[in-house]
C-alpha cells in the first residue's frame, strides 16, 4: 500500500547568479519568459535527494538510483515542497513551488551497486580552448572530460548550506553530497564550450559508491544524442563520474537544452 512521506520544505536559493549561464540571471531569464533567474536544476535535484537519503541513509549514497525531470522553474527565495510517496520500494517524488508542479522523479535502492568497468569510459581532459557552441561541438559518439573538482572541508560545508541540506549524515561520516556529482555533470558542458543561456532538463543517476568529502571528481562523458525539438537544441550524455581517477561514483545520463530556440534563431 502506498505510503506518503512527510513533506520536505526548502527555501530555494539560486547558487548560480554569478555563473556564465545567464539563465540564472534575473534580467536575462526574463527575456526568455521566466519570472527571474532559475535555481539550477542540479540543486533542485539535490533538494529531491534529501528524501531518499533520509529514507535509506548511507545505503542510498552507495547504491541508490534517482531520476529527475524539470518541468517549471524554481525561483530564488521561493518555498519548494518536496513530496514523496513510497510504493513497492520506489519513491515517487514531486517538487511544488508557487502552487505549480516544478519537478518529478523517482528514487529506489538497488540490491547492490552495479559493476562498471572504468575501461569502458574513455578518459579525456577538458577542452584546452573553449569555443562558442555549435551542433558539431556535441557530435554523437564524442568523448568529453571535465577539469577535476574537489569540495573539501569549508567548501563541502558551504555546499550543504547552499542546497539547504540538514541531514547530519554528511558531516557525521565525512561524506560528499551526491548533488556534487550533478554539478560535475554540468561541467561536461561548460568545461568544453562557450555557451549562451542554457537549461538542464533532467538526469538519471545510479550511485555506485559514497562520495567522500574532499574527493577529486571528474566525469567521462560520451555524447549519445544531439537533436532539435520545438526549436531547442538538446544534448544527452552517458557518463561515468569518478573519484580520484579510480573509483566509480555514479553512472549518469544527463540531458540539457544547450541552445534554446530564442538563441538558435538569433
Amino acid at each position: 500500500m502506498p505510503t506518503r512521506l512527510e513533506t520536505y520544505r526548502v527555501e530555494a536559493y539560486n547558487t548560480a547568479k554569478q555563473s556564465e549561464n545567464k539563465m540564472h540571471d534575473d534580467t536575462v531569464a526574463r527575456r526568455f519568459g521566466f519570472s527571474g533567474g532559475l535555481v539550477p536544476g542540479v540543486d533542485v535535484m539535490a533538494y529531491m535527494m534529501h528524501v531518499p537519503v533520509a529514507r535509506w541513509e548511507r545505503d542510498f549514497l552507495a547504491r541508490g538510483l534517482i531520476e529527475a525531470r524539470f518541468i517549471k522553474p524554481v525561483y530564488d527565495g521561493e518555498t519548494a515542497d518536496v513530496d514523496a510517496v513510497e510504493h513497492n520500494g520506489v519513491l515517487t517524488i514531486e517538487v511544488f513551488s508557487r502552487g505549480e508542479l516544478c519537478a518529478t522523479g523517482t528514487a529506489s535502492l538497488s540490491e547492490s551497486a552495479p559493476a562498471v568497468a572504468l575501461a569502458d569510459y574513455v578518459e579525456v581532459p577538458a577542452a584546452a580552448e573553449r569555443k562558442p557552441v555549435n551542433p558539431a561541438t556535441f557530435e554523437v559518439g564524442k568523448w568529453l572530460g571535465t577539469a577535476p573538482h574537489r569540495w573539501a572541508e569549508k567548501a563541502a560545508t558551504e555546499y550543504l548550506a547552499e542546497v539547504r541540506e540538514t541531514d547530519a549524515i554528511f558531516a557525521r561520516e565525512g561524506l560528499g553530497h551526491p548533488g556534487l556529482i550533478q554539478r560535475v555533470m554540468n561541467r561536461v558542458l561548460v568545461d568544453n564550450t562557450i555557451l549562451g543561456p542554457w537549461i538542464h532538463v533532467g538526469s538519471r543517476m545510479q550511485l555506485l559508491s559514497a562520495t567522500r568529502a574532499g574527493d577529486q571528481i571528474t566525469a567521462r562523458a560520451e555524447v549519445t544524442a544531439n537533436y532539435e525539438k520545438k526549436g531547442h537544441r538538446f544534448v544527452e550524455f552517458d557518463s561515468l563520474v569518478v573519484a580520484n581517477g579510480k573509483t566509480p561514483l555514479a553512472h549518469c545520463q544527463h540531458t540539457a537544452i544547450y541552445q534554446p530556440r530564442e538563441e538558435a534563431a538569433a
